[in-house]
């Protein structure tokens, strides 16, 4: 027998899966499809089931015969799986934190570890958490648990092996084909889907290529932070209806215990706020939407991406990921415990091992893939969309479109002028160019500004001058950089905002419960 014991996910090619298995799905619902489809490939290809899979997944199967549990993340991480062995050797798992924290024989410990790594990456990188003992399965990874055993092993890793025969026309009508072909299987005919809609070319693609009818996008009232109006050129030029939800500073730092409760580990990724908002705003009228992203990492959108060369072999001493925002002698000062053991830089040495034959752009693909992604981006969309009743399906995060990105020189993903090329001329086909080819922004949020107003900033100060805070920090030290920051050195925002968060995120996990 072979039971489902958890699923979250969306399987894309459950049409061609159910012809391969020999299975009619006709008449089922999604969940009853889904269910047995997983089932029928667990029996067909035990634990290389993942290799014939597309779409987003983290699962845990028991099977009854082998007296074993198989437990499974798909590929990128979009969707979490956790794991925690008690001390009398029982194996507690689930895709939420709280899933574990509510079992017998969970000791909730704090892993003070993990500040290190979050005060330089704002996210919770690699496979520890917050939580000592919990542990993230991995991307990429499945676990097994026989006879009292745990083992883990790495199914897939993303390769790349660039192919110099091809033209850049010809990858761009690559991606553009197999777009469409996640379009064909993103959906089923009954269901109805928005799409959320930046000003970049990735969100403005995604709706392009889809039936969407209505674009959900956000905006603020201070201009030079709002894309909105580009959003709704957009939106104007497709024929799509358009929302706003104009985001307010008071609602803002209003939510931030909400966002870090759902969140389940602290995120100082300031956007995740706003994007929490547009969950709960979208979900008003949908439960079903698009996002654009795995396109950034996979094609070279990124702005420092253009520096690759110029970084070359020194990428391995500094190169963590997307973000790295506090050096180690920094930490020190603020930090009141502090390990010297506990290097940001030691999670990815064992990628850089893997990748030293690769030119200093893919490295930094390659990183942010495997760090980035999993830690922060789809960690944001998958607790901000589900806490808010949203389901998110990202169709531009695919094996088969990671497969086009893995084979493309770097020249044709970024060059002295512009970035993700390839990606952009693909989109160019259904986008005007100056849409297709507009200058990245990034997902800007005021918050620069809207931290040095007393009218919004009064509980960020009172948490950095509170008895909590004292537990881990240097008071005066941190009192330090936001009074700093006040006096017009705004770039010290996100070490504020990471100190913050932690500590909204601790008083919901530690004190308040």
């Amino acid at each position: 027998m072979i039971e489902i014991k958890t699923y979250r996910g969306h399987i894309r090619n459950w049409e061609a899966l159910s012809q391969e298995l020999n299975l009619d799905c006709s008449g089922m619902t999604r969940e009853e499809r889904e269910k047995i489809l997983l089932q029928k490939a667990y029996e067909r290809w035990n634990t290389e089931m993942a290799d014939h899979l597309y779409g987003m997944f983290a699962l845990a199967i028991w099977d009854e015969t082998e007296q074993k549990l198989f437990c499974l993340r798909d590929q990128f991480g979009t969707k979490p799986f956790y794991y925690y062995l008690t001390e009398d050797n029982n194996l507690l798992y689930g895709t939420y934190i709280r899933d574990i924290l509510s079992q017998p024989g969970f000791v909730k410990t704090l892993n003070k570890d993990m500040l290190q790594i979050y005060m330089s990456l704002t996210y919770v990188a690699g496979e520890d958490t917050f939580f000592a003992g919990v542990k993230k399965l991995m991307p990429g990874h499945y676990l097994i648990f026989q006879n009292g055993t745990l083992e883990i092993k790495r199914y897939w890793t993303p390769n790349f092996h660039p192919e110099t025969d091809k033209s850049l026309e010809e990858f761009a009508n690559e991606i553009h084909e197999t777009v469409k072909q996640m379009f064909r299987e993103i959906k089923t005919d009954d269901e109805q889907a928005e799409s959320f809609l930046s000003g970049g070319v990735d969100s403005s693609y995604v709706l392009a290529m889809s039936d969407a009818k209505r674009a959900d996008s956000c905006g603020y009232d201070e201009e030079r932070f709002d894309e909105s109006r580009i959003a709704r050129k957009t939106a104007e030029l497709l024929g799509v209806e358009h929302a706003v939800c104009n985001i307010q500073p008071e609602q803002y730092f209003d939510i931030v215990p909400y966002v870090m409760y759902h969140m389940e580990q602290p995120l100082g990724d300031a956007s995740a706020i706003v994007f929490a908002i547009a969950c709960q705003e979208t979900a008003k009228h949908t439960k079903l939407c698009y996002s654009g992203e795995g396109a950034d990492e996979f094609f070279g959108g990124y702005n420092m991406y253009r520096n690759a060369e110029r970084y070359g072999d020194n990428l391995r001493n500094f190169y963590v990921g997307n973000t790295n925002i506090m050096k180690e002698d920094e930490k020190q000062k603020i930090l009141k415990y502090y390990n010297p053991e506990v290097l940001p830089i030691k999670l990815v040495e064992p990628i850089y091992d893997e990748i030293e034959h690769l030119d200093p752009l893919t490295k930094m693909s390659d990183i942010d893939i495997q760090i980035w992604l999993e830690g922060d981006i789809y960690l944001n969309v998958d607790k901000m969309s589900t806490a808010a009743g949203l389901e998110i399906r990202m169709p531009l995060t695919d094996r088969r479109v990671f497969d086009i990105a893995s084979r493309m020189p770097s020249e044709y993903k970024v060059n002295p002028e512009q970035n993700k090329v390839a990606f952009r001329t693909a989109a160019a086909k259904v986008l005007p160019e100056e849409i297709a080819f507009r200058k990245k922004l990034g997902f800007i949020v005021p918050i620069r500004i809207w931290l040095a107003d007393e009218r919004y900033n009064q509980d960020v100060r009172a948490k950095f001058q509170s008895e909590m805070a004292a537990e881990f920090f240097d008071l005066h030290e941190i009192q330090k950089i936001f009074a700093d920051y006040l006096n017009g050195d705004s770039d010290q925002w996100r070490k504020i905002w990471t100190i913050y968060t932690f500590l909204v995120w601790y008083e919901e996990y530690f004190v308040k419960r």
